[in-house]
């Protein structure tokens, strides 16, 4: 039980790597149409709301296929692992709720960072 508590604790920690990753890639490669959203009177509200949208979409996407695919092999997990049933709503929500937090967390901070930019500099940087 340690083992498989540690593997995914190790696997949680690298998906949110990933998804802060991915997100501060999208929002570097996107610093030039925020700026302008910026100038043409977005406030850092709307920018962070923005930027938080796209990545909990991706997100939410990714979580539901990730459902669909735990429930598609619960079966064969119950056949492997002893005491373990194969719908187990406790779980898979718990599962849901700690990837949504960590998600969040992990979209939050390139959020903030796309809110702070300024367009002048963004503008002329090109």
């Amino acid at each position: 039980m340690l083992l498989v508590s540690a593997f995914s604790a190790a696997a949680l920690f690298l998906s949110a790597i990933g998804i802060y990753g991915t997100l501060a890639y999208t929002v570097i490669q996107r610093t030039r149409e925020l700026g302008i959203r910026v100038s043409m009177g977005s406030t850092s509200m709307g920018i962070l709301k923005l930027v938080l949208r796209d990545g909990l979409q991706v997100v939410g996407i990714g979580l539901l296929a990730g459902v669909l695919v735990a429930l598609g092999v619960a079966g064969f997990l119950q056949s492997v692992l002893y005491g373990v049933s194969a719908h187990d709503p406790i779980a898979i929500g718990t599962g849901i709720v700690v990837l949504t937090v960590v998600a969040f967390t992990a979209c939050l901070l390139p959020a903030i960072r796309a809110a702070r930019i300024d367009p002048t500099a963004v503008l002329r940087s090109e």
